[in-house]
């Protein structure tokens, strides 16, 4: 199943640098969401704003980071693949998803790295499953169908 390439999307190279800040972004706010509320409550009663506020200068930019480098990697790893099979479809993010979880787990060693891979590999592969499926199920709505004819009248014309 081919694609049509996206040209909405920034060229290959500078790709991976967009990525690289969205994923940032969205871990920092996300981060900064999760660990706000994380440190409000573990805060004392009278302290709640402080711990709040600490706990997301000390730890939404490091999510926002752990975020980025893994869509910074995905993002290299889909350019690459793209770049060597010269075409663009659901593979390839499947792919790069597999060597990213590979990569990204490699210090724990090989099985790490495999489990890694595969995990992530399984990941992707239902994202884009559910994103064909979606793609599917909204693209039955546009189909075009010929209007009924009028139904005859030759009973009213005698």
């Amino acid at each position: 199943m081919s694609m049509s390439l996206d040209h909405t999307r920034d060229p290959c190279p500078f790709v991976v640098l967009n990525d690289f800040g969205g994923a940032f972004c969205m871990g920092a706010i996300g981060g900064s969401v999760w660990h706000g509320i994380k440190g409000f409550r573990n805060s004392p009663h009278n302290e709640r704003l402080l711990g709040s506020v600490t706990a997301i200068k000390a730890r939404a930019p490091v999510l926002g980071g752990n975020f980025g480098v893994w869509g910074g990697l995905f993002s290299t790893y889909d350019c690459a693949i793209k770049g060597i099979r010269k075409r663009e479809d659901p593979y390839n993010a499947i792919g790069a998803g597999f060597m990213t979880g590979g990569s990204l787990a490699m210090r724990g060693g090989l099985k790490a790295a495999r489990n890694g891979a595969i995990g992530c590999a399984v990941l992707l592969a239902v994202i884009e499953g559910v994103g064909i499926g979606f793609q599917k199920m909204l693209a039955g709505s546009t189909k075009l169908e010929a209007p009924q004819p009028p139904a005859s009248n030759e009973l009213n014309l005698a």
